[in-house]
């Protein structure tokens, strides 16, 4: 799942591509769906009814029904920048979890052992 919430720019680009989508080869359409997922965190299936086509005039209807909400400029970033924390956190919790588990190696540990053994041998 997606986000919901973007600003009036980000619901403009995704309209652009959304218009592009529909006039374009089905190669590209993978391309831009891609895009739509990995830049604006946006899914199609999270709005759309299954097996119909989903365009501008559909994301529109969204909007109209509140599936998707437009907030302003300041909002969006403090809410990606919050996002951003959180996948971090979370990604260093698993990080920790799997050194715990012994499924990784805490490469950070090894290589501050590794300087710690070149520096002795050094002299």
């Amino acid at each position: 799942m997606g986000r919901n919430k973007y600003s009036q720019k980000e619901i403009d680009s995704i309209s652009l591509l959304l218009k592009k989508k529909t006039e374009t080869t089905r190669f590209h359409q993978k391309r831009i769906r891609h895009i739509l997922r990995t830049i604006f965190e946006f899914n199609i299936s999270d709005f759309n009814e299954p097996g119909k086509p989903f365009g501008p005039q559909e994301l529109q209807d969204a909007i109209r029904r509140r599936a998707i909400y437009i907030l302003d400029d300041a909002t969006i970033a403090d809410m990606k920048a919050k996002r951003e924390r959180d996948r971090l956190r979370d990604a260093e919790t698993d990080r920790q979890a799997a050194i715990e588990a012994g499924e990784q190696t805490d490469w950070q540990a090894a290589m501050a052992e590794w300087e710690a053994w070149e520096k002795e041998n050094s002299k």
